[in-house]
């Protein structure tokens, strides 16, 4: 017999549909098209969830089967997630930048019947590979242009489902009303595939318990309401993102904008200038490169003035500016209006309240950075099965740690370090993986990270310190521990300097593979009259290999001598998905390269 369903909990389709009533007309979503804001308010947003989700049982969908999701941010995108909760269907989501044989194996893992594809080359992914989705019965394409010439078996337009549901829900006003009222907390609301950095992804399975006890947790940091503006950008089948775009604007009604791609997110975040804002390291450190690029063009007493304002301000990223004296106030005001306002437009932060990082660690020169100018950024620390960020530092945290404990999780740290995680955010486990469940979270629900961490003893308490992953840690052949992920933070604190992958165990010294940011590296050697045709005539440069040594000796003078790079090989092309180099979320498969670059490593201590 059915469990009668839990009333007293609140699911994303009914706050969805309260908000639908509370403020019908308020705006919910923006998306931005050819350079146009196009609003969506919460009537309607409401209702296109209720007429897809009806499509969707027009197509035979059953309770508790898997859309898939295959597409770069958009309105659609959640759209089509919350018409799925509304007929207790589990939302999958794939990164839009898998190759083919990536989604292949995706889609087979989530078993999903239906996909809902953004445009003509993620329906060509889905079709090359066809033959191979025996449970794939339907394909949904949201933007239709180039596809007037396929077979069309199976084959939908987003506009013809919500139609299609349209009637339906017009036929039989109760259908959808009947599954939503069924909708238990601990139905699976989301499978989100871990990134696969050590081997394949697995489906983790989030429920709506899950996902609402992370959400009300990330939220007491945050504190999002009606009045705040957010810029969703980053691909929403990863779960941090769905906390700042999904998941918890809807039960706060903040309002999400879709930026138009990630070549325009800069333009995107300068007009709408959010309050709250999550990115990854590797924005951050964009950021910061496109910031120091911007200041090296402006030359002459532009640049001095600048750099003037940094070193008059760099010690103010260590203190709360609760606690400013009156005389550090006056002089970051003053520096406000001679510089940092300027920089602030310039990257679209002007009047961000809060923001945050996540998802791999942050160079602590780059936050530093960030804090002085202004920009609150606090570093959190979570992971896919934990429902998000499961820590983040506090305003009097010191740089280097990632806070305390948020509110509804307890972390402890295991004999050897590793970092374990308790509460009702805990992922229920992985779909169709009883065994890889069982090596992630133990009889007394403890979530192993595989993480190392420590605590720090802070002003305002303990805090976490994430030291690496467990797996990362070399050992020298001298015996000398190192932590790579530390070395290569530092690298990646250059400006021209992308990707750093450290060489260490067993060996005699440490070496790195470095991937040169592309862009920076060009335009220092445009300045300097060198002249290149291609990424690896660039690399190949030795210019480029002196300037780059000299980014390396300046990480060398503040690391300890075992940890010092000694020798460095720049890649010929940039780590790409395809190859299989990096994961969707842009970590880096350290065997995949070790084994791809194995000669190169080797020339390194011949």
């Amino acid at each position: 017999m059915q469990a009668a369903p839990d009333s007293s909990f609140k699911t994303l389709p009914h706050h969805l549909l309260h908000w639908a009533q509370a403020k019908p007309n308020a705006v919910a979503l923006r998306q931005k098209r050819e350079g146009i804001w196009q609003p969506l308010t919460w009537k309607e947003y409401a209702e296109t969830a209720r007429n897809f989700g009806a499509g969707l049982i027009e197509l035979g969908l059953a309770e508790g089967e898997a859309v898939a999701i295959l597409s770069e941010n958009r309105q659609e995108w959640v759209l089509a997630q919350l018409g799925a909760g509304m007929v207790r269907a589990v939302t999958a989501g794939v990164y839009p930048t898998s190759p083919a044989n990536e989604v292949q194996y995706l889609l087979q893992l989530s078993e999903a019947p239906v996909v809902v594809c953004e445009d003509q080359e993620q329906v060509d992914k889905v079709l090359a590979v066809r033959e191979h989705l025996p449970h794939l019965r339907h394909i949904i394409v949201i933007d239709p242009r180039g596809l007037r010439r396929y077979d069309n078996a199976g084959l939908h337009y987003f506009d013809q489902v919500v139609e299609l549901g349209k009637a339906r829900n017009s036929a039989d006003p109760d259908a959808l009303a009947h599954r939503l009222s069924h909708q238990q907390p601990d139905d699976v609301a989301l499978v989100v595939f871990t990134s696969g950095s050590t081997g394949k992804p697995k489906a983790a399975l989030l429920t709506w318990r899950s996902l609402n006890a992370g959400s009300i947790s990330l939220n007491s940091a945050l504190r999002q309401s009606d009045n705040d503006q957010l810029v969703s950008y980053l691909p929403l089948c990863h779960v941090a993102e769905q906390m700042f775009s999904v998941q918890i604007p809807l039960k706060t009604a903040s309002v999400v904008n879709f930026a138009e791609s990630l070549r325009t997110v800069q333009q995107d975040l300068r007009e709408i200038a959010p309050q709250v804002f999550f990115g990854v390291p590797r924005i951050w450190e964009k950021f910061h490169a496109g910031i120091q690029t911007k200041v090296r063009e402006a030359g002459g007493f532009r640049e001095w003035v600048y750099n003037a304002a940094m070193r008059s301000i760099s010690g103010f990223a260590t203190k709360p500016r609760s606690t400013w004296s009156l005389s550090q106030r006056l002089i970051w005001t003053f520096w406000y209006f001679a510089v940092i306002r300027a920089v602030l437009n310039f990257i679209g932060l002007r009047d961000c309240r809060i923001a945050v990082s996540a998802g791999a660690p942050i160079t602590p020169e780059i936050l530093a950075f960030f804090r002085a100018i202004g920009v609150p950024v606090r570093e959190a620390y979570g992971m896919t099965e934990s429902s998000g960020p499961s820590t983040i530092q506090l305003e009097t945290s010191p740089i280097g740690t990632v806070g305390p404990a948020l509110p509804g999780y307890e972390v402890q740290l295991g004999p050897d370090g590793e970092i374990l995680m308790r509460g009702g955010a805990v992922f229920r486990g992985y779909f169709r993986n009883p065994e890889a469940t069982g090596e992630a979270i133990s009889t007394e629900g403890w979530l192993h990270s595989g993480d190392i961490g420590e605590w720090v003893d802070a002003s305002s308490g303990r805090e976490l310190r994430i030291i690496d992953r467990k797996k990362d840690i070399m050992i020298t052949a001298g015996g000398k521990n190192i932590t790579p992920s530390e070395i290569e933070n530092a690298l990646r604190f250059s400006a021209y300097i992308k990707e750093a992958i450290v060489i260490a165990d067993r060996r005699r010294f440490v070496s790195a593979l470095i991937q040169i940011d592309y862009d920076a590296v060009s335009k220092w050697a445009e300045d300097s009259g060198i002249t290149y045709t291609t990424f690896r005539s660039l690399a190949e440069n030795e210019g480029v290999q002196a300037l780059i040594q000299g980014e390396i000796d300046k990480v060398n003078q503040k690391m300890p001598q075992v940890q010092n790079v000694r020798k460095f090989h720049l890649l010929v092309k940039e780590l790409d998905h395809d190859d299989g180099e990096v994961t969707a979320t842009m970590k880096v498969r350290r065997k995949i390269v070790a084994e791809k670059y194995s000669d190169v490593i080797e020339a390194l201590y011949a």
